[in-house]
């Protein structure tokens, strides 16, 4: 059995926390957050052992891999720690605030020889995954172009909302998760060459003055081009969908139209992320960590650490996503095609 040990104890450590339930050769065995409290309150729901700092939970021998489910601005750290104690690093999205920051943890982790995963679950949902295989099997001709939307009313969290900490506003925490799925259906190897952007503070000037909307019209090498469209504006629920156009039909997924919907008088409790309201109108998402794509990357993480192979997500890959979300914010300012390094 191998041992996690999870950095972090908010909304994606409990997502993580839960997938790894679904993970027949893993165990989550200590827990690690920058509240005490919190981590005591993590540590007895899970069964695990909560350690007072990152180092010690790294020192720790039951501990083979490390999750990172900490804020962006932490992430180098947690790395560099997790790294000098030569464990395997999987880390959430975005893996930096920057393409410069990305790349010195890429660097850290070669240079420590650990093994490493890219946290990015868009690309695991099941609808996605299945979108892709048809994709791939010639369904729709030749893939044309995508557009992905990644939507919500805000994050639950305040560190979120301070975009000169966290590196950018909705782009960067939503638009990750878009770009990469582009990469992914469009073929690594067809680099995104230039992109065109635009992002506001439309609605939340009194939490951030980070963008909460942004539109990115992605350039690639073989001449496709996607859509992406992140949102923190959009009250009601998540909205997770992309539209795959090619020469012979078109796709579209929605992760977060589930089987079930109602309206309702009286609160039942959770019922998905983000619902912003208890009553009326109700679309619960049944199984969310594996309807989103949790579980299934974290099968996919420890099936390949186990086997000592190369996970398809991998810090480069969250090094090129920094690296086109950075010419995004260059676009915004200048309000030109701005080329991709």
């Amino acid at each position: 059995m191998i041992g996690v040990g999870l950095l972090g104890s908010g909304f994606i450590a409990e997502s993580y926390a839960d997938a790894l339930l679904d993970v027949r050769n893993a165990e989550l065995v200590a827990c690690y957050s920058r509240n005490p409290a919190r981590s005591d309150a993590f540590a007895k729901k899970w069964k695990v052992t909560a350690h007072p700092t990152m180092d010690a939970l790294c020192a720790d021998p039951a501990v083979e891999i490390v999750i990172i489910a900490l804020p962006n601005e932490i992430h180098l750290a947690a790395v560099e720690i997790a790294a000098r104690h030569k464990k395997a690093i999987i880390c959430t999205k975005p893996l930096a605030r920057t393409e410069a920051e990305a790349q010195q943890i890429l660097d850290i982790a070669n240079a420590a020889g650990v093994w490493h995963g890219y946290a990015e679950s868009s690309v695991f949902s099941p609808n996605v995954a299945k979108a892709y295989e048809m994709v791939k099997a010639g369904g729709i001709g030749e893939l044309l172009t995508m557009r992905a939307r990644e939507g919500h009313s805000g994050p639950h969290a305040p560190h979120f909302w301070d975009a000169e900490t966290a590196g950018g506003g909705a782009l960067l925490d939503m638009g990750c998760h878009t770009v990469e799925s582009a990469r992914h259906f469009f073929g690594k190897d067809n680099k995104v060459t230039e992109v065109m952007a635009w992002g506001s503070t439309m609605a939340h000037q009194d939490k951030t003055t980070g963008e909460d909307a942004a539109i990115a019209l992605l350039k690639f090498e073989g001449g496709q081009l996607a859509t992406i469209e992140s949102s923190w504006i959009e009250r009601g629920g998540m909205q997770l969908r992309h539209e795959l156009v090619g020469s012979a039909g078109r796709i579209v997924t929605d992760s977060s139209v589930g089987p079930v919907w109602g309206f309702i008088e009286n609160p039942v409790g959770y019922t998905v992320e983000k619902a912003d309201a208890e009553t009326g109108w109700v679309y619960p998402v049944p199984e969310e960590t594996r309807a989103y794509g949790f579980s299934q990357q974290m099968r996919h993480f420890i099936d390949h650490f186990a086997a000592g192979t190369t996970p398809s997500e991998t810090f480069e890959d969250g090094v090129v996503v920094n690296r086109i979300i950075d010419a995004c914010y260059r676009s915004m300012k200048s309000r030109q095609w701005e080329k991709v390094a």
